[in-house]
């Protein structure tokens, strides 16, 4: 079983450049990716997602990329748009006549006017690509193992508020018989003083009545069910497949669903007691659960 929180930190370096990936994980119904990639990187995100997509099933995941280049940097210099900048700077002067004059600090500002030469360097940017899918690896690598190490920090809580469950079913299995018994006589006790006074009733009615009484005070499927249950959530507990956390949140349902049905059911002071501490644990468990994979 995996958490989904953690974080995984990679680096890649060579002569011409560093390359860090960062990923921080956070509970998350689905997988939800926010990538922040230098624009050098930009033609690589939809590999770099598939790579994490391929990875992951669940949860928030902050990725950052932070990028160094070591190599000499050149400059183009966009000569026809510094032209065209110029001339109608001039042109808006002597239409004017305000004074002043302009520098090459003032053209270096314009936007597209100097541009970095290797970002057409298409070997280069393979080497780039190749170098962020390989640091996104190790980084998941790293988050992987993390988040294994807290899924099992998170199995041994959720087993034990599994077995506090467990130890309540037989407690409430016992005094649940002892009020199917005790409505029992008391329905009896109440027919009798019916018969007394109507002098005569219809004996099918009596019987489906008492059926009736029966099935409302009965939890013995509620309390097979949620046995049942724990059961299964033992199992998962130990399992390695993926998809773990959307199976817990689904028996957690049920598992509630049971609990709540005991309650509406319980006549008793110790069966709501005693459920109402076991739907406690079972909030409890769903919290830890939103943090499995």
């Amino acid at each position: 079983m995996k958490s989904m929180t953690g974080f995984g930190r990679a680096t890649v370096a060579t002569d011409e450049f560093s390359l860090t990936v960062e990923l921080r994980a956070v509970n998350n119904r689905f997988l939800d990716i926010h990538a922040r990639l230098p624009s050098e990187l930009t033609a690589t995100e939809a590999d770099f997602r598939k790579l994490v997509q391929s990875r992951l099933q669940r949860g928030r995941i902050d990725a950052t990329v932070s990028l160094t280049q070591h190599r000499p940097v050149t400059f183009l210099v966009n000569i026809p748009l510094v032209q065209g900048y110029v001339t109608a700077l001039r042109q808006a002067q002597a239409a004017t006549g305000v004074a002043g004059d302009f520098d090459l600090s003032l053209l270096a500002r314009l936007p597209g006017a100097i541009q970095p030469a290797m970002e057409t360097d298409e070997v280069f940017a393979a080497r780039l690509s190749n170098g962020l899918l390989t640091a996104a690896g190790q980084a998941l690598d790293a988050l992987d193992a993390m988040r294994q190490t807290e899924g099992r920090a998170l199995a041994m809580e959720i087993s034990a508020r599994l077995e506090a469950i467990a130890e309540r079913i037989p407690v409430i299995e016992a005094a649940a018989a002892t009020v199917f018994d005790a409505q029992r006589a008391r329905f009896e006790r109440r027919m009798q003083s019916l018969l007394r006074d109507l002098g005569s009733i219809d004996e099918g009615r009596l019987a489906q009545e008492a059926a009736y009484a029966a099935e409302r005070c009965d939890i013995t499927e509620e309390i097979a069910r949620l046995r049942s249950h724990v059961a299964q959530m033992r199992d998962l507990l130990v399992r390695e497949a993926a998809g773990i956390g959307k199976a817990m949140d689904f028996l957690l349902q049920e598992m509630n669903r049971e609990a709540n049905t005991m309650l509406s059911k319980a006549s008793d002071t110790t069966v709501h007691d005693v459920a109402l501490s076991v739907k406690t644990e079972i909030e409890k468990i769903k919290e830890q659960a939103q943090n499995v994979e």
